[in-house]
């Protein structure tokens, strides 16, 4: 049951469900992190940890806290709840679980004009993700409009488009020496090998500027989950709104690529976990932020777990990704809404 919370002129309604939820998916992020510190090749306890970061260590594992470890924890962190974000924003948006930003081509768009930026000015990766994205997006939504943008239609034109931005993409690295286009294989994978604290001050101030937005979205998108009709009744240009969560969406999948890479499934996965714990069918994007972070941080893990083999964070997030993937198609198509 709903409480509604009153502060001056303003009114608040909280579920005392997603508070407790919010609250459990921040307790599993602080487990995780303690975990993701003490795991590696170069292994540590609780007490070498919190001497590490208490200043009150000695220099070894205080380099491997500080300078390995934390960077790459914080940047999983962010790039993971940027992406939950965006597949929540769109999902939700569009209606549909399928509409995703890695499974309609945003994702691909983003990726391949970051590898655009490095491969002709050596830099200006988000700038290259930004200016990708927006593209991919203009060409997905293009491309479905036939007397109007039907969600399945935009989905199946949306996988075609990132199948033929995977391949310009595979057409870049040729154009690289062998080492760089080895390390780029692996990028397109995503990965958070030699993160510095550089690229969790890019996600952390990207998330920051964008948190405003993110805010007023979520009640936004509540009132754009229902009918056109009914959105457009309660006062809403539902065309404007859409653009803007576009916009936004595209600005956060830029954002976690140009530090993490594409990420395969974490926005797909997210939004629906999100909404499922919250249990109030609102979209939950902060809460499929946390849930994203989390899925990252646990995937960048288990990959640093693994001995003897050195394995990208994408393997692992889209061995979680993928089945969720195959059984939505599978309940959308029994269903005849697939077209």
């Amino acid at each position: 049951m709903n409480r509604v919370i009153r502060i001056g002129p303003v009114s608040v309604q909280v579920s005392p469900r997603a508070g407790l939820m919010t609250l459990l998916i921040g307790l599993g992020m602080i487990f995780a992190c303690v975990i993701a510190l003490r795991a590696g090749s170069f292994p540590m306890n609780t007490q070498d940890v919190l001497a590490a970061l208490t200043g009150d260590s000695d220099p070894m594992h205080t380099l491997v806290v500080y300078d390995l470890r934390l960077p790459r924890i914080l940047t999983a962190l962010g790039a993971g709840a940027a992406f939950g974000i965006a597949g929540a924003m769109f999902q939700t948006m569009l209606r549909n679980p399928l509409a995703s930003p890695d499974i309609i081509g945003f994702n691909a768009g983003a990726s391949c004009g970051a590898l655009f930026a490095m491969v002709t000015f050596g830099g200006f990766v988000l700038l290259g993700a930004l200016m990708g994205g927006a593209l991919a997006a203009m060409m997905v939504l293009v491309l479905s409009w036939k007397n109007g943008l039907h969600p399945y239609r935009l989905i199946l034109i949306g996988i075609g488009v990132s199948l033929t931005l995977s391949a310009f993409a595979d057409l870049l690295i040729t154009r690289m020496d062998a080492l760089t286009a080895a390390d780029m294989a692996k990028w397109l994978i995503g990965t958070l090998n030699a993160r510095s604290w550089a690229d969790v001050i890019r996600v952390t101030v990207g998330l920051g500027l964008l948190l405003p937005l993110i805010i007023w979205l979520n009640f936004v998108l509540t009132r754009l989950s229902l009918s056109d009709e009914t959105a457009t009744g309660l006062g809403l240009a539902v065309s404007p709104l859409r653009l803007t969560i576009t916009a936004a969406g595209v600005a956060l999948v830029a954002l976690a690529i140009s530090v993490a890479g594409p990420l395969p499934f974490v926005a797909f996965v997210s939004g629906p976990i999100a909404r499922r714990l919250v249990g109030h069918g609102k979209p939950a994007l902060l809460a499929a932020g946390g849930i994203g972070a989390l899925v990252t941080l646990l995937a960048d893990t288990a990959s640093r777990l693994i001995p003897f083999v050195s394995l990208p964070t994408g393997v692992f997030t889209a061995i979680i990704g993928a089945p969720v993937l195959m059984w939505l198609l599978l309940v959308q198509a029994r269903k005849g809404n697939i077209i």
